[in-house]
């Protein structure tokens, strides 16, 4: 590897920090709005702590990755195209989710994208490439 992993994903650890803490921000807002249940209602709920633990998870594939784990970083492909696709989901689905979730999801869906772009450009797919 011609350069560090660890060096080569920091804009990839800052995307995912970013949707790790809108993440908690959001399940911490649902707690707090829990009884206004024109805005947090069951839906709200298991979405919200969903995308927190997701969030979580890829926080570890990130940090794995940077210290050069392969399978680390083909989950991170993975989970991060999987969690765009079902952000679009979301956000299309009709009357479910109340419209600062679904704006909060598209915040969390363009730094996923962004996730997505890194990680399946050609330098990063280089560095962890089989030798």
């Amino acid at each position: 590897m011609n350069t560090k992993p660890g060096t080569a994903l920091r804009a990839v650890r800052l995307l995912v920090g970013g949707y790790l803490l809108l993440s908690l921000a959001t399940l911490v807002a649902i707690v707090l709005l829990r009884d206004h249940h024109s805005v947090v209602n069951a839906a709200v709920w298991v979405r919200g702590t969903i995308v927190a633990l997701t969030s979580l998870l890829m926080f570890s594939f990130v940090a794995r990755a940077s210290r050069g784990s392969r399978a680390a970083f083909l989950r991170l492909r993975i989970a991060s195209a999987v969690m765009v696709v079902a952000i679009v989901v979301i956000i299309s689905l009709p009357g479910t989710f109340p419209v600062w979730l679904r704006l909060e999801q598209g915040v969390c869906g363009l730094l996923l994208l962004g996730v997505v772009l890194l990680v399946n450009g050609r330098h990063l797919r280089s560095l962890f490439a089989s030798a």
